[in-house]
Formats: structure tokens, sequence, C-alpha cells
């Protein structure tokens, strides 16, 4: 299993949430510049917090500072040369590039006003373009704004507007007239939980302070996973076109797209203007990641990040591809074959977990009518998006739940905590476990995030097909709702299984 170093903050021994055991004190600094009565008391509150758990909080930045907290403007646009998201490293002569977490503070009438204004624009199609003339966005913005808001209504749109205007990924939207009353915590899938400052049982205003804080905290105490390692020997231009898994995989793009499983791709330039964000964000942000087992090589044929180029993940081709071969032995990137004679770019982040779940899991010995004389995985094909289950048959699909604390304290995606999480949930499967379970299915929803669903060998079918047979007979139901808490399942009247609306969902 992935492993995450230990490092236990202060916390409450009565703390109603179970709380990740491998959280690490963080430094960082707090930079408020604005006359704000409402952010003033929000930074006070979070500095202490964060203080009070053992992290070590800065009255401004140091030279080896990697987190900042500032604050700004709700619905005003922020010029790029005043975002510390791309200016912050040469303003304060700092070693790297730093994490910057935006708070803004809306009343509750200015939030309302641009909420019910989503909900009345967002239904028309195709769009009017001027219903989304906002301040400092590019003309051709209201594409990505109106496609987001479809899939995820009026709080996705708005998450993708603020964060176009404050030039940030990471928002702490603060709520309230005369003092904070909620928090919505934004990240770069787009999740915005909602944290109440009303505490429970009784408890007093330090909980919504230090919740927050756990959250955050929670986010910074893990490392992404893209340090890919390439391994010789190539494969072999032949040999690759012989193989029939790159064909399948983009007949399975083509398939997926059918269904409008993948949103369209999130270009920035299409948002804002800047002349330059490679060392503060990608160009492009392109959903979700596929993959399935080649038995001809012994590994995962995977799509490459959408990072790197534009990628469409539902035409993709074989420059789109990479081979999979491990996992290195830090969990910190995937180990990759290259292949001769085509465009190699590094694969998605998702890999590391796709890969590592099958060294948890058994292989079995398909019957001889594969025609593979060879042990596989029993996993065949994975896939990760970003959208949610609201339906499934458990007698053909099984629902595998994440440990408790990422519920309540959800990872981002792209770290090693997201890939431990996914890794240990599959892992408990018993339907994976038993490959004699009639089971073919298996999936798991990451909060705020997406869905991960496996497939086992289903025989006489294509990569992916059993999936999409599930999908068109209503036994695996795929949605935009994405819980942003906790998921439960009930028993229906019709014998399948319904999501109960997560505790921490407001809409």
């Amino acid at each position: 299993m992935l492993e995450l170093e230990r490092f236990p903050l202060r916390t409450r021994k009565d703390w109603p949430h179970p709380v990740h055991d491998w959280l690490r004190p963080l430094g960082l600094a707090f930079v408020d510049e604005l006359d704000d009565p409402v952010l003033r008391e929000f930074m006070d509150g979070l500095k202490s917090a964060f203080a009070e758990a053992g992290h070590e909080v800065y009255g401004a930045p140091r030279r080896d500072t990697k987190i900042i907290v500032t604050t700004d403007r709700f619905g005003e646009p922020t010029n790029w040369r005043r975002s510390l998201m791309f200016t912050g490293r040469r303003r304060f002569n700092l070693d790297e590039t730093p994490v910057v977490l935006t708070a803004l503070h809306a009343t509750h009438a200015e939030l309302a006003r641009i909420v019910d204004h989503f909900a009345k624009i967002i239904p028309k199609s195709p769009p009017d373009p001027a219903d989304y003339d906002f301040p400092g966005l590019s003309p051709r913005a209201y594409r990505t704004l109106y496609e987001q808001g479809t899939r995820g209504g009026p709080l996705m749109a708005l998450t993708r507007l603020l964060q176009s205007q404050s030039k940030s990924i990471r928002i702490l939207l603060v709520v309230g007239d005369e003092t904070p009353d909620y928090v919505r915590v934004i990240d770069l899938v787009g999740a915005y939980p909602r944290v109440d400052r009303r505490p429970p049982r009784g408890r007093g205003d330090a909980y919504f302070y230090t919740d927050i804080m756990l959250r955050l905290a929670t986010v910074m105490s893990t490392e992404e996973i893209t340090n890919h390692q390439v391994v010789d020997p190539p494969v072999p231009r032949k040999t690759w076109a012989r193989l029939s898994t790159p064909r399948a995989m983009q007949e399975a793009a083509v398939e997926l797209g059918k269904r409008d499983f993948f949103t369209e791709m999130v270009l920035i330039a299409n948002l804002v203007h800047v002349p330059s964000i490679s060392d503060a964000v990608a160009s492009q942000y392109s959903e979700g990641c596929f993959a399935t087992w080649e038995p001809g090589l012994d590994a995962l044929i995977a799509t490459v990040t959408g990072s790197a180029r534009p990628v469409e993940k539902d035409a993709i081709t074989d420059d789109d591809l990479a081979v999979i071969v491990g996992v290195r032995e830090d969990g910190s990137g995937a180990i990759v074959r290259h292949v001769e004679g085509k465009v190699n770019d590094p694969p998605s982040s998702e890999s590391v977990e796709m890969m590592e779940m099958d060294a948890y899991l058994p292989s079995i010995c398909l019957p001889d009518s594969w025609g593979i004389a060879r042990e596989v995985p029993v996993v065949r094909s994975k896939l990760h998006g970003h959208r949610g289950i609201t339906r499934f048959d458990p007698g053909q699909v099984e629902f595998v739940p994440l440990d408790p604390a990422y519920y309540h304290y959800p990872v981002s995606c792209a770290t090693e905590a997201q890939a431990r999480a996914i890794v240990s949930a599959f892992a408990a499967s018993r339907a994976l476990q038993d490959p004699d379970d009639p089971r073919l299915a298996v999936f798991t929803i990451l909060p705020g995030h997406g869905l991960v669903v496996v497939e086992k060998w289903a025989a006489g079918k294509a990569p992916f097909a059993h999936l999409y047979e599930l999908m068109d007979r209503g036994a695996l139901v795929v949605d935009n709702h994405i819980p942003q808490g906790r998921v439960e399942y009930q028993l229906g009247p019709d014998g399948l299984m319904e999501l109960v609306a997560s505790a921490l969902e407001v809409t």
C-alpha cells in the first residue's frame, strides 16, 4: 500500500470527525491587504486555528514559504500582476512558486444574486454570450461557464467564475453580512463543500475554524504523484501495431463520448487573458482518465495527462496513450515504457492508483477461449471521471466506500493521498477479491471530485463494453451530481441502490 508519512497534529480527542493520521505540520504565511471586517475576522480565526494545531504561522512570507493565505474582492477581476498565484514568488523572493489560498467575502444577498442569475441562464440552449458577460473574463468564457454549469449546476459555474476573476485556483468563499456565517472550500476540480459556523453539539466558535483548518491541512499535507519514470526497452513499433488494446481504447473513447461521460476540456485562455501561466497552473484542464490491461505487454495502457497538452478524451489517438508497467518504489509516479515512433507524453496521475490497486487484488488465468496463456489482473479496465453515480443494481455492481476520514476531509486530484484512498477502497472489494463473484463492476465515489469504476474480464466483450451495457440498461446510472461530503446508498423500492443526499451537500 502507498504509505504516507505520519505527522500527527494536536487535535482534541473528542473531535467529532475522523482525521487522517498522516497530516503534518505546515509553514504558512497570511497576507491580508483588504479593509474588510468580515475577512479580517475570518483570517484571524483561521490563523489561530493553524497556530493552535501546531503549524508554523508567519506574519509575512519567508524565503522558504510554500503556502500563502490571502484575500481578494468578490466579483471583481484581479489583474494577473496582482495575483499572488502568478507573482507571489517574485514579489516575496521565494524559493519556489507558492500554493495560494484566496479568501473572498460575499454577503448573502450578493451570493444569492449571482447564483440565481446562473440558475436562470444555464438552462438556455444555446447559451447567450451576453448572459455570461462578467468583468475580467474573455469573450469566449461563456462557453466554459455554460458547459460547467450544465454539468454541475449554478455553484459549479460560480466556482469557475470566481477562479477566473481572482486568478486563484484554491478559494475560500466566506459568506456573511457582518460576520462569517459559512465558507465554501473551492478547488481545481470544482469541489465546493460548505462548512457552517453553527457548531455541532454545542461546540464553540473554534470548531468552525478548526474544521476549515483541517480541510486545508489535509490538502496541503500530501504530495503530487507525477514524478513518472521512463524505463527501457521501448516498445517496438511493430509490436505496438499488433496489439488490440490501443484500438480498443480509441473505440472506448468514442463510446464514452456518446454517453457524454467527459466534460469539454477547460482552456484557461478561453476564460482569462494572462501572458504566461505555465509556472503557476496548466494551460488546460482535461478531465478523467481510463486504462485497460494489455496481456501482450503485461502492462496497463492508459490515457496521457491533459495538463501537458490538449487531449480530447472522447477522441484519442495512439499519441494519447501511455504504457504503464509499474509504480515507483516511493509511490511518486508511474513507471513507463515509451513506444517507438509515436509521441510519448506523460500519463495521467491517475495511472498510479490504477496500476497500484492490482498489487492488492488477485490475478486470474482466463479460460482458453480468451487465447491468453498467462496470468492477468482480476481487473481488466478502469475509468476515472468527474461524474457521480445516483443509482446502481447491487446484484451486478458493488460500491466500495473510502475510509471515513476522506468524506469529511477530502483530498485533491493527482496526490498520493487520493491514490492511497482509492487503492485501499478497491482492495476491500468482495467482488474483486473473489474472482467468481458474478458482479463484474465495482465503483467508489470521491467527494467533490468524481468516481472510479472498474470492470472485470467479461467474456466475449471488448474493454469497457460491460460498463456501457450497465449504463445503457440503467444498472449503473451516471449523473452530473457529485456529493460534496458523505456518500451513502440505500435500497429503493425497485431493488436499486439510491444515493442518499450527502450530509455536506448544499445547493
